[in-house]
């Protein structure tokens, strides 16, 4: 095989109570990538069309996961990238995440996967380095391996995958302004109280067990953030009352899609879903702000070959 055309789909991350370790993969939502061998070694980025991202290869998320991964195999040819974004930057969903994983994820395959998608994590977390300042792993797991992924621990890398309960679907609003990830995270606080903390554990390992049981219900009561909403909500026009409009339309739950702006509400059943949609937009409608939605069942595969 000397060329193959990828879907790299967007992701929700943190999950409220999950902050840089849950994340969960999209299935309608995501970037197309191609990608082909060339007889000259290294990496280049040829083409990229629907955003304005640098072609050099150590200043795209892309390159940069590409090239960690070279270092880790022996080639004696180089391979071409093309990249046509449909994911925005700096809208919360994953998208230096989408292109960090398809690069390394396209060119595994054309190498004849010498490596695991979950050995591949590593290389793409360069990418989210260059992105972010931090190296993280709850945007590119799942978009790599598909359904919600835990992730344990980052050095030794320890990813557990979950899968969807069946009839759980995601909507998520992108009001359109741009918010910077490392900006995000520069509102964070370094400490947090014990109390903060406990009731964050609790939410965590209970959104697990719902996860699994195919609860609703507990993983509705799950999805609460005690620490990084607080103080990254301000940052993004109308959450609160977003948040309390896809509630009031039947949300499991809803919070900060990654660093945001966009926001995502999980709900049982996609008539519930498109519901939630529509009150979301009517919010954003009203207050004259321009946005996107994407109402969406969770993708247990991640990447898919098209």
């Amino acid at each position: 095989m000397k060329q193959i055309k990828l879907f790299c789909p967007a992701t929700i991350a943190n999950l409220s109570c999950g902050f840089d370790v849950l994340g969960l993969c999209l299935e309608t939502a995501g970037d197309e990538m191609i990608i082909r061998k060339s007889d000259l070694k290294g990496i280049r980025i040829t083409k990229i069309v629907g955003a304005d991202l640098p072609l050099e290869t150590e200043k795209n998320v892309a390159g940069v996961a590409a090239l960690a991964m070279l270092e880790a195999v022996d080639t004696d040819f180089g391979f071409e990238i093309e990249i046509y974004k449909h994911i925005k930057a700096g809208s919360g969903i994953g998208s230096s995440a989408a292109s960090s994983a398809g690069a390394v994820f396209g060119i595994n395959e054309l190498l004849g996967r010498p490596f695991t998608r979950k050995e591949l994590v590593l290389f793409a977390m360069q990418g989210e380095k260059l992105a972010s300042g931090n190296a993280h792993a709850d945007n590119v797991a799942p978009a790599l391996l598909g359904g919600f992924t835990l992730v344990r621990s980052t050095n030794p890398l320890d990813i557990i995958k979950i899968e969807s309960p069946s009839e759980l679907y995601a909507t998520v609003v992108h009001p359109q302004i741009e918010l910077k990830t490392s900006d995000a995270r520069s509102v964070l606080k370094q400490t947090v109280s014990l109390k903060s903390a406990i009731t964050q554990w609790g939410n965590v390992g209970a959104l697990i067990a719902g996860l699994y049981t195919q609860n609703y219900d507990l993983i509705g009561r799950s999805l609460h953030d005690e620490i990084v909403e607080p103080l990254r909500s301000v940052l993004i026009p109308g959450f609160d009352l977003v948040k309390k409009t896809a509630y009031d339309n039947g949300a499991l739950g809803s919070g900060i899609s990654g660093s945001g702006p966009s926001i995502f509400a999980l709900s049982k059943g996609k008539a519930t879903a498109e519901k939630i949609a529509k009150a979301m937009s009517a919010v954003y409608d009203e207050m004259n702000l321009p946005y996107e939605i994407h109402v969406s069942k969770v993708n247990d595969e991640g990447i898919k070959i098209i």
